[in-house]
């Protein structure tokens, strides 16, 4: 009897091992999937946004259409948000390595230069969207910060999704060591104790909660 209550219990310990392995092997493959997923986007993207810096160097140096700038500019803004929030539930469901954070960066500095871009396009062309950066924190923000940042992002998921094309909205990580970012804070005067901030078309910086309404008032 206390032989077979032995077998039973090894019988138990390597089962509960062999899943337990499985479950580990099944997150690293997953969480591979993920970052080659996040980084054959950033290919893509990268690509798009180096074509789009070449047309607007093509139209800088003759005639410049600015219907087509523009729309380029914005269409390009638009994919790059929608693959944020790919990117941001990869995170969320993803700690196991720091790959994902990497790509986080990269698409950081693509963001830039998105925005470097939609400047230039806005100035040349006096163009009417709003260029609409949010500045977050990324890594370990306290219970505090979190709720405002829920708050925030939930409040420019709906301003984005009410106005469309008259918001380029580019969400950004303050605190990820990222020297370009780090540069257009201090430029504009932001610190990595503001965040978040809302910061609109480089004048107007947002650090409280308001609501939609409020700032749609920023928008007009």
């Amino acid at each position: 009897m206390f032989q077979s209550q032995k077998n039973v219990f090894w019988q138990a310990f390597f089962v509960t091992i062999l899943i337990f392995s499985m479950g580990v092997i099944a997150g690293f493959v997953l969480e591979n999937w993920r970052t080659s997923h996040v980084d054959y986007m950033y290919s893509v993207s990268d690509l798009d946004l180096l074509d789009a810096k070449l047309q607007n160097e093509i139209y800088f140096s003759g005639n410049f259409n600015c219907e087509d700038a523009i729309e380029a500019n914005l269409k390009f803004a638009d994919r790059i948000y929608e693959e944020a929030k790919i990117l941001d539930r990869y995170e969320e469901a993803s700690r196991l390595s720091d790959k994902i954070i990497f790509e986080h960066k990269k698409y950081d500095i693509l963001r830039i230069m998105l925005l470097i871009n939609s400047i230039k396009i806005k100035e040349r062309c006096n163009a009417s969207y709003y260029n609409l950066v949010y500045f977050y924190q990324f890594n370990n923000p306290n219970l505090d910060i979190k709720a405002r940042q829920n708050v925030f992002s939930k409040l420019l998921r709906e301003i984005k999704n009410k106005k469309g094309k008259d918001i380029l909205l580019i969400p950004l990580a303050g605190d990820n060591n990222v020297t370009s970012v780090d540069l257009l804070m201090n430029k504009y005067k932001i610190s990595k104790e503001d965040l978040p901030v809302i910061f609109i078309n480089e004048n107007i910086k947002i650090k409280d909660l308001i609501t939609i309404e409020e700032l749609e008032k920023y928008l007009k």
